[in-house]
């Protein structure tokens, strides 16, 4: 893709302030942006660095002298930057519609229009797949599962039995949906499975990354709610009822049986342990570990979970110790000296 910045102002719904005759076919940050890369402007470090950038063109959110180059003033600056990206995406051949040679479908299956099932598929008796839904090599459906419409399985996606996949949602490569949780008893000296006879479903618009896995329910569904998105290596645990617009990043795991409320984020290698409730728009910062019910809004950090100001204090405290310590042991040993002179 090349486009004049003048172009790409309109593309953009940007208004333009400087030379619009310039090329640009790529999209980039600053510091490595050349002579046709379009770059942005979200904060005033970026600001500050794009004084000496080479760039073509700047995304920014309002005019200013400072900037050498052309500018494009929009009114939400990620917003245009993705559509941005979208423009100079690699292009990619299209997935073919209709099934693979490869492809196994079994009985009762129903592939609406538009469906592109890759080599090697697997798809088990009774599963329905909605409109141009994708799915890549390797992916595997297990029995009287439903995937809805414009849905993309990335390669080797396993879903199993009795799991329901909403409208729109993205799943990448290796990930697993409806495996059996992790519940046992101990039983005559030994560890047995408990049955795990629920499902999972997935609302619309959920995007899951890379090798991740949602256990299914042992009783009822295992829950994603409505637009939720969840990075690579993520762990849902059984019975685990997740809410809508969530945020997950990698690592961040859930036990079995908890229910996290809307628009609630988990930093990177967040965790909560089994049958816990965290309120609406809650924030579970990095590493932390939530082994208590969190409230709405609550920021929480540190193992265990503390609200975060409280638990900055204490790390600051923490951090004070040595200190605190040597001093303790000078004025123990001047009272030890006061004691000896009262004595004399």
């Amino acid at each position: 893709m090349k486009l004049t910045i003048a172009e790409l102002a309109q593309r953009l719904s940007a208004t333009l302030f400087g030379d619009g005759s310039g090329q640009v076919t790529s999209v980039g940050p600053i510091k490595t942006a050349d002579v046709n890369t379009l770059t942005f402007v979200t904060d005033k470090k970026h600001k500050a660095l794009s004084v000496n950038s080479k760039a073509a063109a700047v995304i920014i959110g309002e005019h200013t002298g400072e900037l050498p180059m052309p500018q494009l003033i929009v009114k939400d600056v990620s917003a245009a930057l993705i559509e941005a990206l979208k423009l100079f995406a690699p292009e990619l051949k299209a997935p073919a519609e209709g099934i693979d040679p490869s492809a196994k479908v079994g009985n009762g299956v129903k592939i609406a229009k538009g469906v592109s099932i890759g080599p090697c598929v697997v798809i088990d008796d009774g599963v329905e797949i909605g409109e141009n839904s994708v799915l890549a090599s390797g992916c595997k459906i297990g029995e009287n599962s439903k995937l809805g419409k414009n849905c993309r399985l990335d390669g080797n996606v396993v879903i199993y039995h009795n799991c329901t996949i909403g409208n729109n949602v993205i799943i990448q490569a290796n990930s697993t949906i409806g495996s059996i949780g992790f519940g046992y008893s101990f039983i005559d000296g030994s560890y047995r499975l408990i049955p795990h006879n629920g499902g999972v479903v997935i609302e619309d618009f959920v995007e899951i990354g890379a090798n991740c896995c949602v256990d299914r329910a042992k009783f009822g569904n295992t829950v994603i709610g409505a637009g939720t998105k969840i990075d690579n290596l993520v762990q849902i645990a059984h019975n685990v009822v997740v809410g809508k617009c969530c945020l997950m990043a990698g690592q961040s795991a859930i036990a079995g049986s908890s229910k996290i409320g809307d628009g609630v984020v988990f930093a990177g290698k967040a965790s909560v342990i089994d049958n816990v409730e965290i309120g609406d728009q809650a924030i579970i910062t990095a590493w932390t570990g939530v082994t208590h019910n969190i409230p709405a809004k609550q920021q929480v950090f540190g193992i265990p979970a503390m609200e975060k100001n409280e638990a900055f204090r204490l790390v600051c405290l923490t951090k004070r110790l040595p200190k605190l310590n040597e001093q303790l042991k000078q004025l123990d040993h001047k009272v030890k000296k006061l004691e000896g002179l009262m004595k004399l």
